[in-house]
């Protein structure tokens, strides 16, 4: 269940309302190197409120894996991690980043955090490689945490420490939606069974390719595609 960036899971919900607005957008300008700037228009993402979320309880109980950002407010992600059923696997992916309430944090399993979102949850003591801000974060309470590395891969974390985990060499012509499509993979092979290193190995994959492409939800490929490409 991803409760925020729908793009992330590759579902069209043009015209969803909630609260009376239209689904949010992300405006997103591409330098030449590939990287992006984006300007959000949250809309709907911006009015799912706690009552909202009573309202999915059924569909949140039956949920292995729930997936959130902070595209949603803040109160409705801790409502959220409140009403999780014992068993069920919590994803963050704090974006926009913010600082995060214990309780979240603690949930979270993994907490997964680009450099940028990484140093502004730990503010000034964020430290200078990707190892210290898995110890660090690590130290504030979630169970797991995802540290991505864009063409170096991912960093995982856990209480039995930390491993690296590649990622694939191509031409990146557009990294929008790469951060996305990498916690949809992850999550989506989580509640799979997999381990977290085996699903942030095959997020970075899926990653590696959504980049190759142009745009957001358009560039996320299919597991048959992930698979073709991998076996090259």
């Amino acid at each position: 269940l991803l409760l925020d960036s729908q793009r992330a899971a590759g579902v069209d919900t043009a015209g969803v309302l909630v609260g009376g607005a239209p689904t949010g957008v992300a405006l997103i300008t591409v330098d030449p190197s590939g990287d992006n700037s984006i300007v959000v228009s949250p809309g709907a993402n911006g009015r799912l409120t706690p009552a909202d979320v009573h309202a999915a309880s059924a569909l949140l109980a039956a949920s292995r894996v729930v997936s959130a950002q902070l595209e949603i407010p803040l109160e409705t992600v801790v409502e959220v991690v409140r009403g999780l059923p014992s068993g069920t696997r919590f994803v963050l992916n704090p974006s926009p980043p913010r600082e995060l309430p214990e309780e979240v944090l603690a949930a979270c399993d993994p907490l997964i955090v680009n450099e940028h979102e990484a140093r502004v949850v730990l503010g000034a003591d964020a430290g200078d490689t990707p190892e210290r801000w898995a110890e660090a974060l690590l130290a504030l309470g979630p169970r797991s945490v995802v540290v991505t590395l864009g063409e170096e891969g991912a960093l995982v974390a856990d209480a039995s420490g930390t491993a690296r985990v590649p990622s694939m060499k191509v031409n990146a012509v557009d990294t929008t939606g790469a951060g996305d499509s990498f916690t949809a993979a992850l999550a989506w092979r989580l509640g799979a069974g997999e381990s977290l290193a085996d699903s942030a190995a095959y997020a970075a994959r899926v990653g590696a390719v959504a980049v190759t492409r142009e745009g957001a939800q358009a560039s996320f490929p299919t597991a048959e595609e992930v698979e073709e490409v991998t076996a090259l």
